[in-house]
């Protein structure tokens, strides 16, 4: 399983976990890399699940994302295409996939678990059903053991994905989603933001560290 360390792949891995062998941690430069493995490391550690960390620097050396150049750079405001698209790595869940695929044939696995969401369909083009199936479909191709990756939460929106975490008693202030990439959270950036919602929507305190608190943001966006 690809495990950032944030909300929804810490979710998959607590829901998932009899079903997962191994989970995977890539490290590309973002602002936010290392505060998100701490939490990897700390729920595969409870959860008794091997962390593999790869290094994927190359992509902060030479990919264009505001995600890659400092906390300074990161917009502040709602979570929506407009003011979030400077966050777009490109192909980076390709990248992350293709290096999964190839671990998981190593290791005698035939699937690749991802936990993108439907709130980011619009954003993301990496995150989309469309790229998901035809990326299983590529990496299944180019296996001899016909590795298909799984992204049951495709479909779900951050709030239905952290009422199953309410479900399972998981604690989100292990997790990190800030932009920024602060001690805290800013509470100001686009996935502070989410993540209060998020929070809010499934009936949980939240009990995140935030640099700010904003008002949360009533108006739901659909985007799919």
């Amino acid at each position: 399983m690809v495990l950032s360390g944030g909300m929804d792949s810490v979710t998959m891995l607590h829901e998932y976990a009899s079903q997962i062998e191994v989970a995977v941690n890539f490290t590309y430069g973002s602002n936010h890399n290392l505060r998100e493995l701490e939490c990897a490391r700390r729920h595969c550690a409870e959860l008794g699940i091997e962390l593999v960390e790869i290094d994927l620097s190359f992509i902060g050396s030479n990919f264009h994302s505001s995600l890659l150049e400092g906390p300074d750079a990161i917009p502040e405001g709602d979570y929506d295409f407009d003011n979030m698209k400077s966050t777009v790595v490109p192909f980076r869940n390709g990248i992350m996939l293709a290096a999964a695929a190839g671990l998981a044939e190593s290791r005698g696995l035939t699937v690749v678990m991802i936990a993108n969401h439907a709130g980011d369909h619009a954003l993301y083009p990496d995150c989309r059903d469309s790229f998901v199936r035809a990326m299983s479909k590529a990496i299944s191709e180019g296996t001899y053991d016909g590795v298909a990756i799984s992204a049951p939460y495709t479909l779900l929106s951050k709030g239905q994905i952290a009422l199953r975490g309410k479900r399972l008693g998981l604690d989100y202030s292990t997790t990190y989603s800030c932009y920024k990439g602060r001690e805290n959270h800013c509470g100001v950036c686009g996935t502070c933001r989410e993540r209060r919602q998020a929070l809010a929507e499934a009936g949980i305190e939240d009990t995140t560290v935030y640099e700010e608190s904003p008002a949360l943001n009533n108006r739901t966006t659909q985007y799919y």
